[in-house]
């Protein structure tokens, strides 16, 4: 069930973060140039609709075409996407999320059909009117069917959001959210969920509470410094390291591997995201885009005008909060905490077996994975490539999305709660899972098997 439900998040997340440069650009368009925004300026502020309403929509719908079905696949998505996109009184981008697959989809599944029925020379022919009679009629569905759906979906989507807002309910969400992002669901949470909500709501008012969410790095900030006062061995020892990254780069996933070791660490973290939203509700606080990384750089940098006191002090009461209750709750459980060490033991047995079948002597590539490629196992790769290199080592270690891994990957470096999802795709891949992303004995192993 976890698979399943990370499976559809990273969909979601694949479609939205190798856009997020855009969403910046139109983030800060939006902060420097609407009405209320630094330098107000009426000219450059008509960049800001068609932005929201056309370019993102139609750009995250192309990268989910793409993603499963190529640049045919994009293309075709893209098209649909118009058609669901014209006419609607809101952004849409549940549409596009919808259209974009769903279109490419069913390019593929024409393009399988037509394959064995196309005469020799004709390929050319036959692919490009393919793609333009499909895209025609899936425009004309996207705008008679799919953009009503969409907005009658979305009005109860916003029904349910404003129950919370009126009800003065958000701090609640970090009952589900934050329990999901240690399942590494945090990617699709933010960029698949709260986004698309968030982007409407700052169209609107200039502004918006959805960024902050999933994004405020002040829960795993409190957990990382509980743990580098009451921690032990060599969680302790890392834990000062993660607390810079996670806050200044933004990688929130460093810290999962903290909660995983004690799961009681949950209620700090859920008591410092409803703590953070809470703050953020009171003074009326919000981001202009989204957020990413999660970095106190790119919240500040995000940041509406009027929002800097309250967006610091959320941050600041997130991070104190989960930080004593973290703190007590470490020091309750100290005779039980498991240390890094202990915990590298104990999941030894998640390993894949069939390491003898590697030549390591041989070996060229190893390939770091996460869930969406870019943030932990960047910085995964980077650590272990600096461990070989010190080792006299010439291996490359490039970073993939789960997803996409070569299929002539021979070794994968993950993390133990993702190997489940290594093996499924790529049953006979040796698989090193670890327990924390800033390394230490575990890298080291990786290093002594090269040697």
């Amino acid at each position: 069930m976890k698979e399943k439900v990370q499976k559809f998040g990273r969909t979601l997340s694949a479609m939205v973060m190798p856009n997020i440069a855009v969403f910046i650009a139109w983030g800060l368009i939006a902060s420097f140039f609407i009405a209320n925004g630094w330098f107000p300026n009426k000219t450059l502020a008509a960049l800001v609709e068609p932005m929201n309403k056309f370019l993102l929509p139609i750009l995250i719908a192309y990268t989910g075409g793409h993603n499963v079905y190529g640049q045919r696949g994009g293309i075709v998505g893209a098209i649909m996407a118009i058609g669901v996109l014209v006419g609607a009184p809101i952004p849409m981008f549940i549409g596009a999320m919808i259209a974009g697959p769903l279109g490419a989809y069913l390019m593929k599944k024409v393009d399988g059909v037509l394959k064995d029925h196309t005469p020799q020379g004709f390929e050319m022919l036959v692919n490009n009117f393919s793609a333009g009679i499909l895209g025609f009629i899936l425009a004309i569905i996207g705008c008679l069917a799919i953009n009503p759906a969409c907005i009658a979906l979305n009005d109860v989507l916003y029904s349910g959001v404003h129950f919370f807002v009126k009800h003065g309910l958000l701090p609640l969400l970090s009952i589900i959210v934050e329990p999901a992002k240690v399942l590494f669901l945090n990617n699709a949470i933010n960029h698949g969920i709260f986004s698309p909500i968030g982007i409407q709501e700052a169209a609107a008012t200039g502004k918006s509470i959805f960024y902050l969410i999933e994004s405020n790095p002040g829960p795993g900030l409190g957990i990382l410094l509980a743990y580098c006062f009451f921690g032990k061995g060599s969680s302790k020892a890392s834990a000062p390291g993660a607390a810079i990254i996670h806050f200044f780069g933004g990688i929130h996933e460093i810290y999962f591997p903290y909660i995983l070791m004690n799961p009681l660490l949950l209620i700090a973290a859920i008591a410092g995201g409803a703590t953070g939203i809470l703050i953020n509700t009171i003074f009326n606080s919000g981001l202009v885009s989204a957020a990413s990384p999660g970095s106190i750089i790119a919240i500040l940098g995000m940041c509406s005008s009027d929002s800097y006191l309250g967006v610091i002090i959320s941050v600041v009461a997130a991070t104190a909060v989960s930080f004593f209750v973290g703190s007590f709750i470490l020091k309750i459980s100290k005779s039980e905490d498991e240390d890094l060490e202990e915990a590298k033991e104990r999941m030894e047995s998640m390993k894949n077996k069939p390491e003898e079948k590697v030549a390591y002597n041989q070996l060229r590539k190893i390939v770091f994975a996460c869930d969406a490629g870019m943030g932990s196992s960047a910085m995964g790769a980077t650590i272990l490539t600096k461990k070989l290199k010190a080792a006299g080592i010439d291996v490359d270690v490039p970073h993939y999305a789960i997803n996409d891994i070569p299929q002539d990957t021979e070794v994968v470096v993950t993390h133990q709660s993702l190997v489940e999802r290594v093996n499924n795709l790529l049953p006979n891949v040796v698989v090193f899972p670890i327990t924390n992303f800033m390394g230490g004995s575990e890298y080291d192993e990786i290093v002594e098997k090269l040697k």
